[in-house]
């Protein structure tokens, strides 16, 4: 099968970057002075065995592959706010033999969130859930890092909205040829709700940096309390924090890349690049919105979704309100 890697930042660069080194065919999507130095220079994939350099077709528009291949695979890695324009632009490209990728080929979500699979499916027939634990930098232009080891990663896959079928285990065969982890599994969307309620860390480290205090740790237990009491008001089971951490085991450790220190996660690496958009609306947002749908109150969400959006639109620096400050923002939302 061929990869078509549609945003080849930290994660779909380092998974490109992982399945070219052993042998798969790979095409990067990019755009911007990123697409500039993946064309000029190749894709530099850093992690604690070494850095590699690869040389893979990069394009940044669908029509520049013309026909896709009946054997291609579409991983979606853009951040969800970016996907709806992404599914609208591959979902109607032909495929050699007949019919649209839509219509035939396998498209798999790496996204954070639980809303890619619901926007995929509208327009694919045939869509994969992936849950995504992989710590990974977009470092500059061209370059990406994982500090993941001795794997790199692990990605659960399964049949959107459940299952297992024949092309998941394949998908999943060739990613274990690497040094990835990819659990099969039937219920992918019960360990994305888990990954979820994880998630709502994003937005309190993005604007107030790591959560390490005892305020931010209490504002991020908060934040999942909601989380937890939305979930079971909406009947929804996500997995628990100890079944994850059972499914990494001692199997994926974080060691130091030297010139390639990760210092957030992918919401704070939004702001410190200055993208002007943040995945908040699908992190604390589908708290808020699963509160509204089952009536359970999301005070603390509401405001952690509200500031991170500001925080990104006025283009502020990641990590400048002190996490005392952003408490006093849900403390007021509360009283009022």
């Amino acid at each position: 099968m061929r990869y078509i890697i549609i945003g080849a930042g930290a994660i779909g660069g380092t998974v490109g970057g992982r399945l070219a080194e052993v042998g798969h065919d790979v095409v990067l999507v990019a755009r911007g002075a990123h697409y500039e130095a993946l064309r000029e220079r190749g894709l530099r994939v850093s992690t604690p065995d070494g850095t590699r350099t690869h040389r893979l077709p990069v394009i940044q528009r669908p029509d520049e592959l013309g026909e896709l291949r009946s054997d291609d695979v579409l991983f979606l890695a853009v951040k969800t706010q970016d996907g709806e324009a992404a599914l609208d632009a591959w979902s109607p490209r032909p495929v050699a033999g007949g019919g649209t990728a839509g219509e035939r080929l396998p498209l798999i979500c790496a996204q954070n969130g639980v809303e890619s699979e619901r926007m995929a499916l509208r327009r694919f027939r045939h869509v994969y859930g992936m849950c995504v634990w992989l710590p990974s930098t977009y470092v500059e232009p061209g370059a990406v890092s994982a500090a993941g080891a001795p794997y790199t990663g692990i990605l659960h896959i399964g049949r959107y909205p459940t299952g297992i079928d024949e092309t998941a285990r394949n998908i999943a065969g060739d990613l274990e040829k690497t040094k990835l982890l990819a659990p099969v599994v039937p219920d992918v969307m019960r360990w994305k709700y888990g990954k979820l309620l994880a998630n709502l860390i994003n937005t309190i480290e993005a604007t107030s940096g790591p959560v390490t205090s005892n305020a931010g740790v209490a504002l991020l237990k908060r934040a999942q309390a909601e989380g937890e009491a939305a979930l079971k008001a909406a009947g929804i089971e996500a997995a628990g924090e100890q079944e994850q951490k059972e499914a990494r085991g001692d199997r994926i450790r974080f060691e130091p890349i030297e010139g390639s220190e990760r210092r957030g996660g992918s919401s704070w690496q939004s702001l410190a690049r200055g993208t002007g958009t943040i995945e908040a609306d699908y992190l604390n947002g589908e708290i808020a919105l699963l509160g509204r749908l089952h009536g359970v109150p999301t005070p603390v969400n509401d405001t952690l979704q509200r500031v991170a959006n500001a925080f990104a639109r006025e283009r502020r620096q990641a990590g400048s309100m002190p996490v005392s400050e952003l408490a006093a923002l849900v403390d007021e939302v509360i009283a009022q």
